[in-house]
């Protein structure tokens, strides 16, 4: 099957590969983590990195780590993201680097300006040019008035991953739907989670009594961006329906966003954390029971998976990472998507059975045991620089 994250056919001589980002670590997002992991991976494993992005701000090059070369380019504000930058086209730039320092692959995560000057740079030099597809920019259009441009979103985006050797997105769904709307070469390459940092050994006591929680008392979670395109209200709606079947539960709303200010004002009685990194991140959600994650629009959802590792029972839509993970009714709960009435029923039917919640979490943290980094660095490498591995030049 061509998702399948097989053994590598053998293995790959040290070679040198590109990678063409707006977004990365240390900044919080879904596409940054994701590339940190595939990057490190690829250093790990002896291959020469090429890190192509914008400067963002408060961050430095990583050229001290070895292997890993830091190029920044110019960049703009990325409006709808407060602290993120998109970058400006880099073509002459990058054209001149990999005439003198030639990659043998390039991957292109994001396709704004600077992906498709990279894209363009590459393909005239005869490199093998891999694009990811990590953000459902098209769905997103509704969410900010831009509805009527959907259309043009999306040729764009065909557009642009079709002038590539092929396509890497994060589940089958995904890969269905592009398919169907003329994308080709599309190939699946899952995301895994690091169950050392997130883990329900991280549970703190002390965190959950700063939340005012009374021993009969939940912590409901959100974790993610607080924004429109995430559907919070459906969270909000979900959170007041258990609320009233058990009294005692706390809403604890991990990031921020553009939502936050208002979400604040309307509901006074909710926890909100800010943006949380690292161990600090994985001991809120250790910290947490409950998981909700409303969101219509995602390519894959890394913060499922994190909150299963954590061990928490999570309610999502039957589609992304819950549609490959969740076992409804085993490991956590997924109702079809876009079906609210649904979520809502669901989410006031966890708190009412404390037992079933623990016996989820229990089982979700078991199913996130077996998605390690490891084998998807090793199957995102067949991707990049093996023909027979999916995608051919």
């Amino acid at each position: 099957m061509e998702g399948a994250l097989n053994p590598l056919p053998r293995p790959f001589h040290p070679r040198t590969i590109g990678v063409v980002t707006e977004t990365y670590c240390p900044e919080v997002n879904g596409v940054a983590m994701t590339l940190g992991r595939l990057v490190t991976g690829l250093l790990d494993r002896g291959h020469e990195v090429q890190l192509i992005r914008p400067r963002q701000n408060g961050s430095e090059p990583h050229n001290g780590t070895p292997n890993l070369t830091s190029v920044l380019v110019k960049a703009g504000p990325l409006w709808g993201y407060d602290g993120l930058q998109w970058g400006f086209p880099a073509g002459g730039r990058l054209g001149r680097l990999w005439d003198s320092y030639r990659p043998d692959a390039v991957y292109v995560a994001t396709e704004g300006p600077l992906g498709w000057s990279a894209a363009r740079a590459a393909r005239k030099r005869s490199i093998r040019v891999v694009s990811g597809f990590h953000t459902n920019f098209h769905s997103y259009s509704r969410h900010y008035r831009l509805g009527p441009l959907k259309g043009a979103i999306l040729r764009y985006l065909r557009g642009f991953h079709n002038a590539t050797h092929g396509t890497v997105v994060p589940s089958e769904d995904i890969r269905d739907h592009l398919v169907n709307h003329g994308f080709q070469r599309v190939h699946v390459l899952s995301r895994g989670v690091d169950c050392r940092l997130f883990s329900p050994e991280k549970r703190d006591a002390d965190l959950r009594s700063s939340w005012k929680l009374d021993g009969e008392g939940m912590a409901v979670l959100y974790v993610g961006r607080i924004a429109a395109e995430k559907n919070i209200s459906l969270a909000v709606e979900a959170f007041r329906s258990m609320e009233r079947r058990r009294p005692g539960c706390r809403f604890v709303l991990v990031g921020d966003g553009p939502m936050r200010g208002k979400l604040a004002r309307d509901n006074p009685d909710f926890i909100f954390a800010g943006m949380r990194r690292g161990e600090d991140l994985a001991r809120h959600y250790a910290s947490g029971d409950i998981f909700l994650f409303p969101s219509e629009t995602e390519t894959f959802g890394n913060v499922t998976l994190e909150a299963m590792a954590s061990g928490l029972a999570g309610l999502a839509y039957d589609y992304a990472a819950a549609g490959v993970h969740v076992k409804s009714g085993e490991n956590g709960v997924a109702v079809p998507l876009k079906d609210e009435d649904a979520f809502v029923l669901e989410a006031r039917r966890l708190v009412e059975d404390a037992g079933r919640v623990e016996r989820m979490g229990r089982a979700a943290r078991l199913r996130a045991e077996e998605q390690g980094w490891e084998r998807i660095v090793g199957r995102f490498e067949t991707l990049l620089l093996h023909p027979e591995g999916g995608v051919k030049p």
